[in-house]
């Protein structure tokens, strides 16, 4: 979602532009929801895999296509080799992993100029000379009554009552999820509320939800393993709250614009925050935070285990938000 204002952007300064993404085949469904994207090419290579005859054969594919400009926007060197292989005659990408000669066009990034992603990503669809536009627009998608309806049917749910959806995943790594426990008793407070509580997350997330229902006396409906994205961003559509920690899932509920609180402990919003006037970041200023790592290096987790449910609740809202 944070590439959509550099899809929007390049659109405004080529309308006639065709724009394809290559890109892993779980973000399909999702891709396909954006209106700048014409075609999504299943990028098959799982992260940190190398495999370099298998990227040249890629790249010899895609020069059928016969590109004019390719923007990589991963910094890795791997991420550079197909575009080269496939000889689009523009390379566009921050110099990264000393990526010359792989990128023609080839830009030193000012991280303080550009501490966020999203401006990242929007710089590398200007010129190089050109600064980026501001205001970047917000990210945006948008859910039909029919479409979110079907997916209701199809789960056996209902918008009768105000939704919160728990998303507790973080791909990254256990440093990045709110605690368990926490979930579980911010559950059972939001049902005390009035509110329905569903949990939505990947297949790897069902361990972890399941134990967050478990643990809060059934008042979850665990959902984890049961949708696509394109049902998950439905089901966020609907949502009265969502709470969610730094994910993607995170990013879909801001490009929604649901009322939201996103709870950060490793990870720094002034990268990547949810881009939503809808959304409340909460997290501790502690000194050993942000550490970026995967799992607390200090072995005590401080981050997320002192914002307890306690702190949480008081942002929740007294009366629910009105469903959409």
């Amino acid at each position: 979602m944070l590439m959509q204002p550099m899809l929007l952007r390049l659109k405004q300064r080529f309308p006639d532009s065709v724009i394809d993404l290559l890109a892993p085949p779980w973000t399909l469904s999702l891709l396909k929801q954006i209106p700048e994207v014409s075609d999504v090419i299943i990028n098959p290579f799982p992260h940190g895999a190398l495999q370099l005859a298998a990227r040249y054969r890629l790249g010899k594919q895609l020069r059928s296509a016969r590109y004019d400009t390719v923007y990589v926007l991963p910094n890795s060197l791997k991420s550079a080799l197909s575009p080269f292989f496939a000889n689009i005659p523009q390379r566009t990408g921050f110099v990264g992993e000393i990526r010359y000669g792989l990128l023609n066009d080839a830009r030193k990034l000012d991280k303080t100029i550009l501490p966020l992603m999203v401006e990242r990503f929007a710089q590398l669809a200007e010129a190089a000379d050109e600064d980026i536009q501001r205001p970047i627009p917000h990210p945006r998608l948008s859910v039909s009554e029919e479409t979110r309806q079907q997916v209701l049917h199809k789960l056996g749910l209902t918008l009768q009552q105000p939704v919160a959806i728990f998303c507790p995943g973080a791909e990254y790594g256990p440093s990045k999820r709110w605690p368990v426990a926490y979930f579980a008793a911010l559950a059972q407070e939001l049902s005390q509320r009035g509110y329905a509580v569903w949990i939505i997350g990947s297949p790897k997330d069902k361990q972890v939800s399941e134990e967050i229902a478990a643990q809060s006396n059934g008042c979850c409906r665990n959902l984890c393993g049961e949708t696509e994205i394109s049902d998950a961003i439905a089901l966020l559509s609907g949502a009265a709250l969502v709470i969610s920690n730094d994910s993607g899932l995170m990013h879909l509920s801001a490009a929604l614009d649901r009322p939201m609180l996103a709870i950060f402990g490793s990870s720094s919003p002034q990268f990547t925050p949810p881009l939503s006037d809808q959304a409340q970041v909460i997290q501790l200023d502690l000194p050993c935070s942000p550490c970026f790592k995967r799992e607390c290096p200090l072995e005590h987790f401080n981050c997320m285990m002192q914002l307890t449910p306690e702190k949480i609740v008081q942002y929740i809202p007294i009366i629910p938000s009105k469903q959409p």
